[in-house]
């Protein structure tokens, strides 16, 4: 491998850069905005989904994972992270593309938040109808 990989993950309206660095100490690091993996990502259920694609291809540990995030909020920015994750591990080893792919990982999750309406609540909650 390279010195460090670089991939782009996106979800929702959050955009994650991921790169990949071969390991400098005992165990990988995976860091967040400049912060601990654990700090950023207070929620099991979010760091769960971040480790998916690692634990799938048996990596976790083997490399120092950087990642610039921004956008959206929490659930998206972790979805944005796996997918990031996924797509730099497929340059690895392209080996690890069919596993990926089973589980569903190297497709983007393209669902968006459909937009407000004009003369509407929300998207699609219009205003009380009055006959009268």
């Amino acid at each position: 491998m390279e010195k460090q990989l670089h991939k782009v993950g996106k979800r929702k309206n959050a955009i994650a850069r991921v790169y990949l660095r071969t390991r400098t100490g005992d165990t990988g690091t995976i860091r967040i905005n400049d912060r601990a993996f654990e700090e950023y990502f207070p929620r099991p259920t979010s760091r769960m989904v971040i480790m998916q694609p690692l634990e799938l291809t048996a990596t976790v540990g083997r490399f120092d994972i950087i990642v610039n995030v921004m956008g959206g909020g929490l659930s998206g920015q972790a979805g944005a992270v796996k997918h990031g994750i996924t797509r730099a591990l497929m340059l690895v080893d392209p080996g690890f593309r069919p596993a990926l792919k089973k589980a569903g990982h190297v497709t983007r999750d393209s669902r968006e938040v459909e937009r407000k309406k004009y003369g509407m609540a929300g998207a699609r909650k219009r205003f009380q109808f009055s006959k009268r």
